[in-house]
Protein backbone atom coordinates (compact mmCIF):
# COMPACT_ATOMS: atom_id res chain seq x y z
CA UNK A 1 0.00 0.00 0.00
CA UNK A 2 1.37 3.43 -0.93
CA UNK A 3 1.62 6.24 1.56
CA UNK A 4 -0.65 9.14 0.60
CA UNK A 5 1.17 12.35 -0.11
CA UNK A 6 -1.98 14.24 0.91
CA UNK A 7 -3.09 13.21 4.40
CA UNK A 8 -6.56 14.29 5.46
CA UNK A 9 -6.91 16.78 8.32
CA UNK A 10 -7.56 15.14 11.66
CA UNK A 11 -10.15 17.77 12.58
CA UNK A 12 -12.81 19.71 10.71
CA UNK A 13 -14.48 21.34 13.70
CA UNK A 14 -13.19 23.69 16.38
CA UNK A 15 -14.94 25.66 19.10
CA UNK A 16 -14.48 29.32 19.90
CA UNK A 17 -16.15 29.23 23.28
CA UNK A 18 -19.67 27.95 22.60
CA UNK A 19 -19.44 28.82 18.89
CA UNK A 20 -18.59 25.93 16.52
CA UNK A 21 -16.12 26.78 13.75
CA UNK A 22 -16.46 24.39 10.83
CA UNK A 23 -13.72 24.07 8.23
CA UNK A 24 -16.22 23.31 5.47
CA UNK A 25 -18.12 26.53 6.16
CA UNK A 26 -14.88 28.54 6.23
CA UNK A 27 -13.87 27.20 2.81
CA UNK A 28 -17.29 28.01 1.34
CA UNK A 29 -17.24 31.53 2.80
CA UNK A 30 -13.71 32.16 1.49
CA UNK A 31 -14.82 30.94 -1.93
CA UNK A 32 -17.82 33.27 -1.94
CA UNK A 33 -15.71 36.24 -0.89
CA UNK A 34 -13.07 35.54 -3.54
CA UNK A 35 -15.74 35.19 -6.21
CA UNK A 36 -17.35 38.49 -5.23
CA UNK A 37 -14.05 40.38 -5.21
CA UNK A 38 -13.15 39.08 -8.67
CA UNK A 39 -16.61 39.81 -10.06
CA UNK A 40 -16.63 43.32 -8.59
CA UNK A 41 -13.21 44.14 -10.06
CA UNK A 42 -14.13 42.82 -13.50
CA UNK A 43 -17.47 44.60 -13.53
CA UNK A 44 -15.93 47.95 -12.64
CA UNK A 45 -13.31 47.48 -15.37
CA UNK A 46 -16.05 47.49 -18.02
CA UNK A 47 -17.56 50.66 -16.58
CA UNK A 48 -19.98 49.14 -14.12
CA UNK A 49 -21.10 50.94 -11.01
CA UNK A 50 -18.96 50.34 -7.95
CA UNK A 51 -20.79 48.36 -5.29
CA UNK A 52 -23.37 46.87 -7.64
CA UNK A 53 -21.92 43.36 -7.40
CA UNK A 54 -22.27 43.46 -3.62
CA UNK A 55 -25.86 44.63 -4.03
CA UNK A 56 -26.54 41.74 -6.40
CA UNK A 57 -24.87 39.34 -3.96
CA UNK A 58 -27.46 40.11 -1.28
CA UNK A 59 -29.90 38.02 -3.33
CA UNK A 60 -27.57 35.82 -5.37
CA UNK A 61 -25.68 34.33 -2.41
CA UNK A 62 -28.73 33.30 -0.31
CA UNK A 63 -30.45 31.98 -3.43
CA UNK A 64 -27.30 30.02 -4.27
CA UNK A 65 -27.03 28.45 -0.82
CA UNK A 66 -30.68 27.39 -0.85
CA UNK A 67 -30.31 26.05 -4.39
CA UNK A 68 -27.16 24.15 -3.48
CA UNK A 69 -28.80 22.42 -0.54
CA UNK A 70 -32.07 21.89 -2.37
CA UNK A 71 -30.29 20.21 -5.27
CA UNK A 72 -28.50 17.86 -2.88
CA UNK A 73 -31.70 16.98 -1.02
CA UNK A 74 -33.63 16.32 -4.22
CA UNK A 75 -30.93 14.18 -5.83
CA UNK A 76 -30.13 12.25 -2.61
CA UNK A 77 -33.54 12.27 -0.95
CA UNK A 78 -33.04 8.69 0.26
CA UNK A 79 -30.54 10.03 2.81
CA UNK A 80 -33.19 12.18 4.50
CA UNK A 81 -36.56 10.51 4.00
CA UNK A 82 -37.64 7.02 5.03
CA UNK A 83 -37.19 4.59 7.87
CA UNK A 84 -34.14 5.28 10.00
CA UNK A 85 -33.50 8.76 8.58
CA UNK A 86 -33.96 12.14 10.22
CA UNK A 87 -35.64 14.53 7.80
CA UNK A 88 -34.31 17.53 9.73
CA UNK A 89 -30.84 16.59 8.48
CA UNK A 90 -31.73 18.26 5.18
CA UNK A 91 -31.44 21.59 7.00
CA UNK A 92 -27.89 20.90 8.19
CA UNK A 93 -26.01 22.54 5.35
CA UNK A 94 -22.78 22.33 7.32
CA UNK A 95 -22.57 18.57 6.74
CA UNK A 96 -21.02 19.33 3.33
CA UNK A 97 -23.71 17.98 1.03
CA UNK A 98 -24.36 20.77 -1.46
CA UNK A 99 -24.80 20.68 -5.22
CA UNK A 100 -22.92 23.11 -7.46
CA UNK A 101 -25.48 22.94 -10.33
CA UNK A 102 -28.23 23.97 -7.92
CA UNK A 103 -26.07 26.72 -6.46
CA UNK A 104 -25.25 28.22 -9.86
CA UNK A 105 -28.79 27.97 -11.22
CA UNK A 106 -30.47 29.45 -8.15
CA UNK A 107 -27.72 32.02 -7.66
CA UNK A 108 -28.10 33.16 -11.26
CA UNK A 109 -31.85 33.51 -10.74
CA UNK A 110 -31.23 35.63 -7.66
CA UNK A 111 -28.71 37.76 -9.56
CA UNK A 112 -31.19 38.27 -12.41
CA UNK A 113 -33.87 39.46 -9.99
CA UNK A 114 -31.38 41.81 -8.31
CA UNK A 115 -30.32 43.21 -11.70
CA UNK A 116 -33.92 43.84 -12.64
CA UNK A 117 -34.50 45.67 -9.38
CA UNK A 118 -31.37 47.76 -9.87
CA UNK A 119 -32.22 48.48 -13.51
CA UNK A 120 -28.99 47.09 -14.95
CA UNK A 121 -28.32 44.58 -17.73
CA UNK A 122 -27.78 41.01 -16.50
CA UNK A 123 -25.31 39.93 -19.21
CA UNK A 124 -22.34 42.07 -18.10
CA UNK A 125 -22.88 41.01 -14.49
CA UNK A 126 -22.92 37.33 -15.48
CA UNK A 127 -19.77 37.73 -17.54
CA UNK A 128 -17.96 39.50 -14.72
CA UNK A 129 -19.02 36.80 -12.26
CA UNK A 130 -18.12 33.76 -14.41
CA UNK A 131 -14.38 33.53 -13.57
CA UNK A 132 -15.13 34.42 -9.96
CA UNK A 133 -17.54 31.50 -9.73
CA UNK A 134 -14.87 29.12 -11.00
CA UNK A 135 -12.19 30.38 -8.62
CA UNK A 136 -14.65 30.44 -5.73
CA UNK A 137 -15.61 26.83 -6.39
CA UNK A 138 -11.92 25.90 -6.49
CA UNK A 139 -11.52 27.28 -2.96
CA UNK A 140 -14.77 25.84 -1.66
CA UNK A 141 -13.87 22.33 -2.79
CA UNK A 142 -11.16 22.18 -0.14
CA UNK A 143 -13.97 21.91 2.38
CA UNK A 144 -14.36 18.35 1.10
CA UNK A 145 -10.75 17.69 2.10
CA UNK A 146 -11.51 18.62 5.69
CA UNK A 147 -14.73 16.63 5.60
CA UNK A 148 -13.01 13.65 3.92
CA UNK A 149 -15.64 13.50 1.19
CA UNK A 150 -15.70 13.77 -2.61
CA UNK A 151 -13.07 11.11 -3.21
CA UNK A 152 -12.86 8.43 -5.84
CA UNK A 153 -11.76 4.84 -6.22
CA UNK A 154 -8.83 3.36 -4.26
CA UNK A 155 -5.48 4.22 -5.78
CA UNK A 156 -1.75 3.65 -5.41
CA UNK A 157 -0.88 7.01 -6.98
CA UNK A 158 1.49 9.09 -4.84
CA UNK A 159 -1.00 11.99 -4.73
CA UNK A 160 -3.82 9.87 -3.34
CA UNK A 161 -5.65 11.13 -0.27
CA UNK A 162 -5.81 9.17 3.00
CA UNK A 163 -9.34 8.65 4.31
CA UNK A 164 -10.02 7.72 7.93
CA UNK A 165 -11.94 4.44 8.49
CA UNK A 166 -15.08 6.22 9.74
CA UNK A 167 -15.31 8.21 6.48
CA UNK A 168 -14.79 5.33 4.06
CA UNK A 169 -17.62 4.18 1.82
CA UNK A 170 -19.17 0.88 2.79
CA UNK A 171 -17.37 -1.93 0.99
CA UNK A 172 -14.08 -0.03 0.89
CA UNK A 173 -13.19 -0.26 4.57
CA UNK A 174 -9.97 -2.16 3.83
CA UNK A 175 -8.60 0.58 1.58
CA UNK A 176 -6.88 3.65 2.97
CA UNK A 177 -5.84 5.77 -0.04
CA UNK A 178 -8.29 7.08 -2.64
CA UNK A 179 -8.40 9.30 -5.71
CA UNK A 180 -8.64 12.94 -4.53
CA UNK A 181 -11.62 13.87 -6.70
CA UNK A 182 -12.03 17.13 -4.78
CA UNK A 183 -8.46 18.11 -5.71
CA UNK A 184 -8.99 17.29 -9.38
CA UNK A 185 -12.15 19.38 -9.46
CA UNK A 186 -10.46 22.27 -7.65
CA UNK A 187 -7.58 22.33 -10.14
CA UNK A 188 -10.02 22.09 -13.04
CA UNK A 189 -12.02 25.03 -11.68
CA UNK A 190 -8.85 27.15 -11.62
CA UNK A 191 -8.21 26.26 -15.27
CA UNK A 192 -11.83 27.11 -16.13
CA UNK A 193 -11.49 30.53 -14.53
CA UNK A 194 -8.25 31.27 -16.39
CA UNK A 195 -9.76 30.04 -19.68
CA UNK A 196 -12.81 32.28 -19.33
CA UNK A 197 -10.62 35.33 -18.63
CA UNK A 198 -8.38 34.55 -21.61
CA UNK A 199 -11.23 33.79 -24.01
CA UNK A 200 -13.19 36.88 -22.98
CA UNK A 201 -10.21 39.05 -23.91
CA UNK A 202 -8.96 37.10 -26.92
CA UNK A 203 -12.33 36.59 -28.61
CA UNK A 204 -14.14 39.63 -27.20
CA UNK A 205 -16.87 37.56 -25.58
CA UNK A 206 -19.96 39.31 -24.30
CA UNK A 207 -20.99 38.55 -20.74
CA UNK A 208 -23.63 35.98 -21.62
CA UNK A 209 -21.21 34.05 -23.83
CA UNK A 210 -18.48 34.16 -21.18
CA UNK A 211 -20.92 32.66 -18.69
CA UNK A 212 -21.91 29.96 -21.18
CA UNK A 213 -18.23 29.13 -21.69
CA UNK A 214 -17.81 28.81 -17.93
CA UNK A 215 -20.83 26.50 -17.66
CA UNK A 216 -19.74 24.24 -20.52
CA UNK A 217 -16.14 23.83 -19.39
CA UNK A 218 -17.09 23.34 -15.75
CA UNK A 219 -19.50 20.60 -16.83
CA UNK A 220 -16.69 18.70 -18.57
CA UNK A 221 -14.55 18.51 -15.44
CA UNK A 222 -17.50 17.85 -13.17
CA UNK A 223 -18.66 14.98 -15.39
CA UNK A 224 -15.23 13.34 -15.15
CA UNK A 225 -14.83 13.73 -11.39
CA UNK A 226 -18.33 12.31 -10.90
CA UNK A 227 -17.20 9.20 -12.78
CA UNK A 228 -14.50 8.64 -10.16
CA UNK A 229 -16.82 8.73 -7.15
CA UNK A 230 -17.78 5.56 -5.31
CA UNK A 231 -20.31 6.90 -2.80
CA UNK A 232 -23.93 5.73 -3.26
CA UNK A 233 -25.93 7.62 -5.87
CA UNK A 234 -28.89 7.11 -8.13
CA UNK A 235 -27.90 5.88 -11.59
CA UNK A 236 -29.59 6.01 -14.96
CA UNK A 237 -28.27 3.97 -17.89
CA UNK A 238 -24.98 3.44 -16.11
CA UNK A 239 -24.36 7.11 -15.27
CA UNK A 240 -24.78 8.93 -11.99
CA UNK A 241 -27.69 11.36 -11.87
CA UNK A 242 -25.27 14.28 -11.49
CA UNK A 243 -23.53 13.24 -14.70
CA UNK A 244 -26.79 13.48 -16.60
CA UNK A 245 -27.39 16.95 -15.16
CA UNK A 246 -23.91 18.06 -16.18
CA UNK A 247 -24.40 16.59 -19.65
CA UNK A 248 -27.57 18.69 -20.04
CA UNK A 249 -25.72 21.78 -18.81
CA UNK A 250 -22.91 21.16 -21.29
CA UNK A 251 -25.30 20.66 -24.21
CA UNK A 252 -27.33 23.77 -23.32
CA UNK A 253 -24.22 25.95 -22.90
CA UNK A 254 -22.57 24.74 -26.11
CA UNK A 255 -25.86 25.16 -27.95
CA UNK A 256 -26.09 28.75 -26.72
CA UNK A 257 -22.51 29.46 -27.80
CA UNK A 258 -23.28 28.09 -31.27
CA UNK A 259 -26.48 30.10 -31.62
CA UNK A 260 -24.68 33.30 -30.60
CA UNK A 261 -21.43 32.62 -32.49
CA UNK A 262 -21.84 35.79 -34.54
CA UNK A 263 -22.23 37.93 -31.43
CA UNK A 264 -18.98 39.85 -31.00
CA UNK A 265 -17.60 42.69 -28.94
CA UNK A 266 -16.91 43.12 -25.22
CA UNK A 267 -19.71 44.32 -22.99
CA UNK A 268 -20.27 48.04 -23.28
CA UNK A 269 -22.59 49.25 -20.57
CA UNK A 270 -23.30 52.40 -22.54
CA UNK A 271 -24.36 50.50 -25.64
CA UNK A 272 -26.50 48.02 -23.71
CA UNK A 273 -29.46 49.96 -22.28
CA UNK A 274 -30.74 48.98 -18.89
CA UNK A 275 -34.16 47.29 -18.75
CA UNK A 276 -36.80 49.92 -19.37
CA UNK A 277 -34.23 52.63 -20.10
CA UNK A 278 -33.93 54.16 -23.60
CA UNK A 279 -30.64 53.57 -25.42
CA UNK A 280 -30.02 57.28 -25.93
CA UNK A 281 -30.46 57.92 -22.25
CA UNK A 282 -28.03 55.11 -21.38
CA UNK A 283 -25.41 56.55 -23.71
CA UNK A 284 -25.92 60.02 -22.27
CA UNK A 285 -25.44 58.61 -18.79
CA UNK A 286 -21.95 57.47 -19.76
CA UNK A 287 -21.01 60.93 -20.93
Amino acid sequence: MSVASLPSPSRALWHLGPVPIRAYAICVILGVLAGLLIADRRYRRIGGRAGLILDVATLAVPFGLVGARGYSVITDYQLYIGHGHDWTAMLRIWDGRIGIPGAVAAGAAGAWIACRRAGVAFGPVAGAAAPGLAFGQAIGRWGNWFGQSLYGRPTTLPWGVAIAPEHRVRGYENFAVFQPAFLYESLWDVLVGLLVIYAARRFLLTGDRAFALYASTYAIGGFWTQSLRIDPSRHLLGLRFNQWVLAVVFAAAVGYLCLTRHKRGPDDLAAAPEPGRPRAQAQAGRG
